[in-house]
């Protein structure tokens, strides 16, 4: 039986591996696959395409400090180029329509659902995502280390767009009071229901909470 993390394809009584990671397949189907949709949306498609040429796809993000060149299609989200361009998973797809918040990174300091942004429109600006926050030496973001220390996360899917919003508030507002930190996480959705965890990681974060 193939192993968890490839897909393993049976021709008669032969399996054949295609050595193809779940992940390579799901790229495979997100940028491969477009080209055999029919009908209007891919009269769409070809229209877009056509719109840029490979210089125009070809852009430069500033991303966690870094520049880093990546082909991008015109009608492609910020989300998407950064978990499967960029290979930083830690960016959350959950709903991909902008309403559960957990694909939430920084553009230029300021929290945005990367499944509601277009690559193309942040070529000038910095976008710091989860994989950022860390330090040099490994050190977590005192947001990370407070939502550990307060068990904050249950299955974890929301947390990274969690810290997000967390670590824009407290730039802006390095001691906010309990209210403040529920308004700021408010466009995050914890399924788990754990909020109160959340927010007093927040605090704990900001100094207030021993």
């Amino acid at each position: 039986m193939a192993g968890a993390g490839s897909l393993c394809i049976r021709n008669g009584a032969n399996p054949v591996n295609a050595k193809l990671t779940r992940r390579r397949f799901i790229k495979g189907v997100i940028f491969s696959g477009a080209a055999a949709t029919t009908g209007a949306a891919g009269v769409y498609l070809a229209q877009a395409q056509s719109g840029l040429s490979a210089a125009e796809r070809l852009i430069t993000l500033n991303v966690n400090g870094r520049d880093r060149p990546v082909d991008v299609l015109p009608q492609e989200t910020l989300a998407h180029t950064l978990r499967y361009r960029l290979d930083l998973t830690g960016t959350k797809i959950g709903c991909n329509r902008g309403e559960c918040g957990a694909c939430t990174v920084l553009i230029d300091g300021v929290p945005n659902y990367s499944c509601s942004v277009l690559t193309h429109n942040v070529k000038n600006r910095t976008v710091t995502s989860i994989e950022g926050l860390k330090a040099a030496d490994g050190t977590l973001h005192p947001v990370q280390q407070a939502f550990i220390d307060e068990i904050s996360p249950q299955c974890g899917f929301c947390t990274p767009g969690q810290i997000m919003s967390a670590v824009a508030l407290l730039n802006d507002n390095p001691a906010p009071d309990r209210q403040q930190v529920r308004m700021a996480l408010s466009g995050n959705l914890c399924r788990c229901g754990a909020y109160e965890h959340y927010i007093n990681g927040v605090l704990r974060a900001s100094g207030q909470l021993a």
